[in-house]
């Protein structure tokens, strides 16, 4: 059996918020798979679903950049948040947002474009690297766009006008008018901000997310002694409260709990004067999914004063 250590059982209890005992208990039944003790508590009732928002790890910048109907994020990543404070550093970002807008959200693509002032983006980053002397990485960049309508944007933690460590673009098509588009826009951008959706709808969710969510509700069900043919009948119950949690159109609008995204848009008709339908949307949190190893700092001293 796998040994279970300290950082393991507190990792498992900061994804789930269950107790330190049932994180144990939960390791030790998993032979210390992480993802399956997950499951193994959330079928005993003992952990909420887990959201994929991924542990906020790498430091750096996310930034926008936004012209007529389209937007663009892009995360750049740095090894100190002092480099994310750093003005030539906000810069560079910056810049290789609006770079983004021309050239796209492929990273060979905008790599190889363009940096005003000349060169590539590729050179320009490799060239801040060896002034400031820290590891940098162009890590990812999305677009959103629309035919008719307007992109809005969001962006929490700002460090500098449309750099921070979350950016939200969101998409809203229509024929009506901008203005209402663009204040309505950005308040479901913070929604989007501030809920984590996985999905515009269930039918953009990840098929395997969804099998795992059912195979995890059937056995908690089963659990709770209830007959096979009962469980098939709960399923789909289990599942749109699901839904209700991971997809935007379904999520409690974070501004009024009362109404869904869905009836929101809906609702809006009126002051925009059209049809509103949501595009896309990216919400980009930097260093989501990266995690960045932790070091001893007494111990890196005392080896450098050997040294």
């Amino acid at each position: 059996m796998a040994e279970i250590s300290a950082g393991m059982v507190k990792e498992l209890r900061e994804k789930t918020g269950a107790g330190m005992m049932d994180c144990k208990s939960a390791l030790n039944e998993t032979k210390g798979d992480l993802e399956a003790a997950v499951d193994w508590l959330r079928k005993k009732g003992l952990a909420k679903a887990a959201k994929k928002a991924g542990r906020i790890a790498a430091e750096g910048l996310v930034g926008i950049a936004l012209s007529g109907t389209k937007g663009v994020a892009v995360e750049v990543n740095s090894e100190t948040d002092f480099v994310a404070r750093n003005p030539e550093f906000q810069e560079m970002v910056a810049a290789i947002a609006g770079v983004a807008l021309g050239a796209g959200s492929s990273l060979e693509v905008l790599s190889a474009a363009a940096y005003p002032g000349g060169g590539t983006v590729a050179e320009k980053i490799a060239a801040t690297i060896a002034k400031i002397g820290e590891n940098m990485t162009l890590r990812r960049a999305a677009q959103v766009s629309v035919t008719a309508g307007v992109v809005s944007s969001y962006v929490h933690n700002q460090a500098a006008p449309n750099l921070g460590r979350i950016g939200v673009l969101v998409g809203l098509q229509s024929t009506g008018s901008t203005e209402e588009l663009a204040a309505l826009g950005r308040q479901i951008a913070m929604h989007i901000a501030a809920q984590n959706p996985l999905a515009l709808d269930p039918a953009g969710l990840d098929p395997q997310t969804v099998a795992r969510e059912r195979d995890i509700l059937a056995d908690k069900y089963k659990a709770q002694g209830k007959p096979a043919n009962v469980i098939e009948k709960i399923l789909e119950s289990g599942l749109k409260t699901y839904y209700k949690e991971v997809c935007l159109l379904e999520q409690a609008y974070v501004h009024d709990s009362g109404k869904s995204v869905a009836q929101v848009l809906k609702e809006s008709e009126g002051r925009v004067g059209a049809p509103v339908t949501i595009s896309g949307f990216v919400r980009m949190a930097l260093g989501e999914g990266i995690e960045k190893q932790e070091s001893d700092f007494a111990a890196e001293v005392a080896a450098a004063a050997k040294g």
